[in-house]
């Protein structure tokens, strides 16, 4: 028997987390209305405290700051690898530009 994991937007963890958090249901009653398991919708409601205490998560964000974080820390990131590949080809030129004056 193959059964193909279910896969939830940011969207749809924010807002069955928010159920829970803002709107006041239960874990078990947010589980029966949106058809979703205990442990997911625990571990959204964990995340989204955590997002919203200012934590930003090692899974992908679900609130839109959240987000916007994660994505400027991909892009320093990809930014400072590049300075590093820059780096090392200017001093591999000035090497060979010293070589070649000597």
């Amino acid at each position: 028997m193959n059964q193909d994991r279910r896969r939830f937007t940011p969207e749809f963890k924010l807002e069955a987390a928010s159920l829970v958090l803002d709107q006041g249901y239960s874990t078990t009653a947010a589980c029966r209305a949106l058809n979703v398991g205990l442990t997911a919708i625990r571990r959204w409601v964990r995340q989204l405290r955590d997002e919203r205490a200012g934590i930003t998560p090692n899974a992908a964000a679900m609130s839109p700051e959240q987000q916007q974080i994660q994505d400027l820390q991909a892009r320093i990131t990809r930014l400072e690898r590049e300075k590093s590949i820059l780096k090392k080809a200017t001093a591999l030129l000035m090497s060979d530009e010293m070589n070649l004056t000597r």
